[in-house]
């Protein structure tokens, strides 16, 4: 367990124009952080710019275009730390499958952080200092019905992190992962079943940011709730599908 030093130090922050990547970028920016926020639309940024107590800026960026990635890292610099947030989502199952759907959640929520990293890791790996945290979720821990490209996103994204942690966990560059459950954002709005321990997106940001504290690498919240998920894991596959299924 630490605690870090966060006045003065260069975080950047991509999916941030709203909900949780918003609210995190509040919280940086009040504890002393100078915080840089991307996403595509450029008037929410702005927005959000104008209201960040602190040091910030924005640069937007589409995160599942490579020269947008590549223009929006020149652009932004050496950071201290990134932060990936980036997320769309649509719900459907195998039976109604949309391509076009499935493949921008594919590409948005998996490999657009791919992109994203190949512009800033080897940075950090050079000079040997550096901070990631990379945005999973619940749904990552095993397979649910409903949910064909969120689901194997989120999946990646985890496997992601702990590819990245085991490689550079005896580093400078430190890497940690969080997967939150159902937070309340325009994302959310479009499920129609009941989201138990659905959270806003400011207790999410505490959330992150009390990991963020510390030098461990998972953290899945809520607790309770994220027990499910995690011993879902250690079902055999036919209880865990006649129950999840």
């Amino acid at each position: 367990m630490t605690t870090k030093e966060w006045a003065g130090k260069r975080y950047w922050l991509v999916g941030a124009s709203d909900g949780l990547g918003a609210a995190l970028a509040k919280v940086l920016s009040r504890v002393g952080a100078e915080v840089i926020v991307s996403a595509r639309g450029e008037d929410k940024l702005k927005a959000l710019v104008e209201e960040l107590p602190g040091r910030a800026a924005y640069q937007p960026m589409d995160i599942s275009d490579d020269q947008s990635v590549r223009e929006a890292a020149e652009a932004v610099g050496e950071v201290d730390g990134l932060i990936l947030l980036a997320g769309v989502y649509w719900p459907f199952g195998a039976k109604d499958w949309n391509a076009e759907q499935a493949t921008a959640m594919a590409d948005i929520n998996f490999t657009g952080f791919v992109r994203v990293l190949g512009q800033v890791v080897p940075k950090m790996v050079a000079k040997d200092a550096g901070h990631i945290v990379i945005t999973s979720s619940l749904t990552g821990f095993r397979g649910l019905p409903g949910s064909i490209g969120y689901t194997a996103s989120k999946a990646a994204t985890m496997s992601l992190a702990e590819c990245m942690h085991a490689d550079l966990r005896d580093t400078g560059v430190e890497v940690q992962v969080c997967n939150p459950g159902f937070i309340k954002t325009q994302l959310t709005d479009k499920n129609d079943f009941k989201m138990p321990f659905i959270m806003e997106p400011e207790q999410a940001a505490r959330e992150m940011f009390e990991h963020m504290q510390t030098d461990g690498f998972k953290k899945s919240f809520p607790t309770f709730f994220s027990l499910l998920f995690r011993g879902s894991q250690f079902l055999p596959d036919w209880i865990y599908y006649r129950i999840f299924a």
